[in-house]
């Protein structure tokens, strides 16, 4: 069951979905219900992440998706099969994608944990990102360790990058569960990153899990991209649910 809402944040007001389960036998509205907050990918929230969004839903939590782009007003959403190869929507989005900071995020997750608040989230609280939003997902994790419990990244790129913003330089103030499931082979998140980001994690004492799925392109666990793999994207939702089951109950 999916219903919109805004969200009142330092910045503005950033539009919203929030999704309980569809199944009556199985609410998602009960008190301490955990809560999930889902960091969309670049070409923002749509169909696509509706569906991640409603299974997990269905599964017990209270998800929440919101719009990461809402400073840039009204926009598509992105074709994700065609929008970083046309010459009209590439540019404009690289300027969204570059223009929406870690930090705003992080300032905005304050306000994403208060409307699942309202929804009766008063327990744990996971989250999980895709694309862009893997590093997010981490980041916010580290940003509000007293709420936030258990943080997944699927194809998340720059995870261990050279950026001050980089999830692996804080690592020391995750005290979540983490999960990173990258791509066979992902230039945005290459063998070096992956290792210096396991080596972070070990250091901060982060119980962490950093999987391959071989074979697999950056975008695999997600319906609507060119790369989109049915199998890995079952894989990939084996992992997280078993993931959030053990971390958030």
């Amino acid at each position: 069951m999916k219903r919109v809402i805004d969200i009142k944040t330092d910045d503005g007001i950033a539009p919203a979905a929030i999704f309980h389960s569809d199944d009556e036998r199985r609410p998602s509205t009960l008190p301490d219900r955990p809560g999930i907050v889902l960091y969309m990918d670049a070409f923002g929230p749509r169909p696509a992440l509706d569906a991640i969004a409603q299974r997990l839903a269905n599964h017990g939590y209270a998800v929440l998706l919101p719009d990461l782009f809402y400073r840039y007003g009204a926009y598509g959403p992105f074709d994700a099969k065609r929008a970083f190869t046309e010459e009209q929507t590439r540019p404009v989005l690289m300027g969204m994608i570059r223009g929406t900071s870690q930090e705003a995020t992080r300032r905005d997750t304050a306000a994403f944990l208060r409307v699942l608040e309202q929804e009766g989230v008063k327990g744990p609280v996971g989250t999980v990102g895709y694309c862009m939003g893997g590093s997010r997902a981490l980041n916010a994790a580290a940003a509000y360790p007293e709420r936030i419990v258990a943080a997944a990244s699927f194809h998340g790129g720059h995870l261990a990058g050279e950026t001050p913003d980089s999830p692996h330089r804080h690592a020391a103030t995750i005290r979540a569960k983490v999960y990173v499931g990258s791509a066979g082979v992902d230039k945005s998140f290459p063998p070096e990153q992956s290792a210096r980001l396991a080596q972070a994690l070990r250091e901060a004492e982060v119980d962490h899990v950093i999987e391959n799925y071989v074979g697999m392109d950056h975008g695999w666990a997600v319906s609507d991209h060119n790369e989109y793999n049915p199998e890995g994207a079952e894989r990939h939702w084996k992992r997280l649910l078993t993931f959030f089951e053990e971390a958030l109950g």
